[in-house]
């Protein structure tokens, strides 16, 4: 179970390196936007081969993976709606985010984004399997590019280092336990329900990507966009491919 915690929390520590480095660097938009595309790409190739393709081969009940990704992308759908109408919608932007009300928004959003990766990785250690690498990397990378454009909205808000490290943390540990839950939760649940659940997340994470981290690396990053997020999509395919 302390592995589950762990590389959980590992997924949710880039939040935490993403910061520092809006300290450190006034990172270019295209170079954001870049590693924003690359990380779609990951993440896709991630929904593809392991959730949605390990959901197919878990059950022979199709409904499972078809009723899975719908609920995944309606709850995510209607949470982002709402977490947006309170000012979320710029959790993925380097803009100035405005008052305290709409950093708290970008908290939920950002946890909302990060739960069903962090399930995930715990399931990958369900019945003394290995944690997937490919999964990990897509969490990493799809972190990193939101916690340097929140960051840099946070500080031209106001936002001292205390109060954006302290938000990042606690986003991390709430990786780790949402990874832990993952594997605890669903140790012994039926294949049914596992499929279910792995088809949850793919729905939920497509929603994301194409709501929030897409438009904003094409804003970016314009018309390269699509080779960068081509190009992850292939280097994490053959991480998947060979682990």
């Amino acid at each position: 179970m302390g592995a589950a915690f762990f590389w959980g929390f590992v997924g949710g520590a880039a939040l935490l390196i993403g910061a520092a480095i809006a300290y450190l660097w006034d990172m270019p938009a295209k170079v954001l936007g870049g590693i924003m595309a690359f990380g779609s790409g990951v993440l896709i190739s991630a929904v593809a081969f392991e959730l949605v393709d390990e959901a197919n081969r878990t059950t022979d009940g199709n409904w499972a993976v078809a009723v899975g990704m719908g609920a995944g992308a309606v709850v995510f759908f209607v949470g982002d709606v709402l977490i947006d109408r309170a000012g979320g919608s710029q959790r993925k932007s380097s803009e100035a985010h405005g008052d305290d009300s709409k950093g708290s928004a970008i908290l939920l959003g950002t946890i909302l984004d990060g739960i069903p990766e962090s399930i995930v990785i715990g399931f990958g250690l369900i019945g003394g399997g290995a944690v997937s690498a490919a999964m990990v990397a897509a969490v990493i990378l799809s972190n990193l590019p939101e916690a340097i454009g929140s960051t840099s909205g946070l500080k031209q808000s106001g936002w001292g280092a205390g109060k954006v490290f302290g938000m990042w943390t606690a986003v991390a540990l709430i990786a780790g336990l949402s990874s832990l839950i993952g594997f605890a939760l669903f140790d012994s649940a039926s294949s049914e329900l596992l499929a279910f659940v792995l088809a949850f997340a793919g729905g939920a994470l497509l929603t994301m990507l194409i709501d929030t981290m897409v438009p904003e690396a094409f804003k970016l990053n314009g018309p390269v966009t699509g080779l960068l997020t081509t190009l992850g999509f292939g280097i994490a395919y053959g991480i998947s491919a060979i682990s």
